[in-house]
Formats: C-alpha cells, sequence, structure tokens
C-alpha cells in the first residue's frame, strides 16, 4: 500500500474534531477543534485543512449505539462524509467511533474539549485494523 495521508473528523452539530496521520507512521495526532454551527465558515476551514494537508483519503467517525446499531447522529456522520466525498472528490471511510469521546477524557484527565483527540483515537482505529504490510 502507498503512503497515505489522512484526515480524520469526529463530526458534531457545533464542533468538528480534526485529526491527522499517515499510513507510514500509522499514527494519529490531534490537530483542531472547528467550531461553530454555520456550514459555510466550516467548510471553508475544512477546505483549508485539505489544501494543507493534501490528504488522499479521510476518515469520519460514525456514532453508533452500544448496540452496534444505527441512531440519528449516525445519519449526520453519513451525511457529513458524503458531502465532503462530493465537494472534494476523495475516498471517505466510515470508523465505529463507539467511545471515543469518553477514551479521549480519559487521556486528556480533565473536562477540556476532547473533539480533536476523539477524531484522533477515530483515526488511530483505523489504522490499527489495516492489515500488516
Amino acid at each position: 500500500m502507498p503512503e497515505e495521508t489522512l484526515l480524520a473528523f469526529d463530526y458534531g452539530e457545533t464542533k468538528i474534531g480534526v485529526a491527522i496521520g499517515n499510513t507510514l507512521t500509522s499514527h494519529a495526532r490531534p490537530l483542531e477543534i472547528i467550531k461553530g454551527e454555520a456550514q459555510a465558515p466550516r467548510f471553508a476551514r475544512i477546505e483549508q485543512l485539505l489544501a494543507e494537508w493534501q490528504p488522499q483519503r479521510i476518515v469520519v467517525g460514525l456514532p453508533l449505539t452500544t448496540e452496534g446499531d444505527e441512531q440519528p447522529a449516525s445519519k449526520r456522520a453519513r451525511r457529513f462524509g458524503n458531502q465532503l466525498h462530493g465537494r472534494y472528490g476523495l475516498a471517505v471511510v466510515l470508523v465505529d467511533e463507539r467511545g471515543s469521546s469518553m477514551e479521549a477524557q480519559s487521556i486528556l484527565g480533565s473536562h477540556a474539549p476532547d473533539d480533536a483527540v476523539a477524531a484522533a483515537i477515530i483515526l488511530q482505529r483505523y489504522f490499527d485494523a489495516l492489515p500488516a504490510a
């Protein structure tokens, strides 16, 4: 598999966590939190990040219930992923994000905003699921 840079998103209606990583190191790191509900500024910032990092693939966290079922937030995350693919033409992979926010809070050890750390956890799950080279 050729080396790829990936951006990951932990989608929320008021905040989007963003993480970066690549398949060479298979290591994800938090990047930033995009705040605000207005769609235009959010996509403007995403476009800036895409131009800066030039990823070959995007990972979006898919919120499922504890039983693994779809929920209303799942539909919103799928729609966000479809919008990213439609606007930018990049492959989008959905990754189960169950428990990522709780894991992020545990890593942070506080109630600080955890969205970017959660995005890194989601991206790390993607890397961990890749077959060994």
